[in-house]
């Protein structure tokens, strides 16, 4: 499948032959829905944490007698009735939301929604984005270029995802002054992250496809 191949100007440089196992696939919206949902669940913060009457602190003289006072009886000011007593049935931090993912399913996913984007004019070719040096205005000058032939760039709120063949802090630094953009090497991608952005931009796609090939081969 040919698609337009850019440069960091925004100019089209050329042509990329996107492998249709890779970008071609059928959409599986259960297989998606699976994993994005598995992916959400792993990474649920679980610190809501009530105390029952026996971690709270006090309580362990009686309020006062048992008979006698005209009041209603009570053996603990600890009591969930009680102000500043124990809660009843609420929320446990010894509760585990994680779920497991398959590396099958997470590799199957991941392709089916690249070839999802790819379908929907969602994916840019770039040749290469590399900065020299931590700078915001070079970072703007690629987004501005990229946004003459896109107009999704101007989203206020998760614009675009930058895909890098390996790590690089001054390309990395240089767009993250960018509230919209987000940079991630292309071996951490993942349907969560692809699925967040509007656009997924593929730098140096030669080596993408050779990494994105690896995952189509695991069974």
């Amino acid at each position: 499948m040919e698609s337009k191949l850019y440069n960091m100007k925004g100019e089209a440089v050329g042509k990329f032959d996107a492998p249709e196992n890779i970008f071609g696939l059928k959409w599986n919206a259960d297989l998606v829905h699976q994993v994005v949902l598995a992916m959400q669940a792993n990474a649920r913060p679980n610190v809501a944490h009530t105390k029952d009457r026996g971690e709270v602190r006090g309580g362990g003289k009686k309020p006062w007698q048992q008979k006698g006072t005209g009041r209603a009886r009570h053996g603990s000011s600890r009591s969930p009735i009680w102000k500043g007593g124990g809660v009843t049935h609420g929320p446990r931090k010894n509760k585990i939301y994680a779920q497991k993912i398959n590396r099958t399913m997470a590799a199957k996913a991941l392709l089916t929604v690249l070839s999802r984007k790819y379908k929907d004019g969602e994916v840019i070719f770039v040749d290469s984005i590399e900065m020299q040096a931590p700078k915001a205005s070079a970072g703007k000058a690629v987004l501005m270029a990229l946004g003459k032939n896109f107009s999704g760039f101007s989203k206020r709120k998760n614009a675009a995802l930058i895909a890098l063949p390996s790590r690089s802090v001054p390309t990395i630094k240089s767009f993250s002054n960018f509230g919209n953009i987000s940079v991630e090497e292309m071996r951490n991608l993942n349907p969560l992250s692809v699925l967040s952005t509007k656009y997924l931009v593929i730098t140096s796609p030669k080596e993408a496809v050779e990494m994105l090939g690896k995952k189509s081969a695991i069974k």
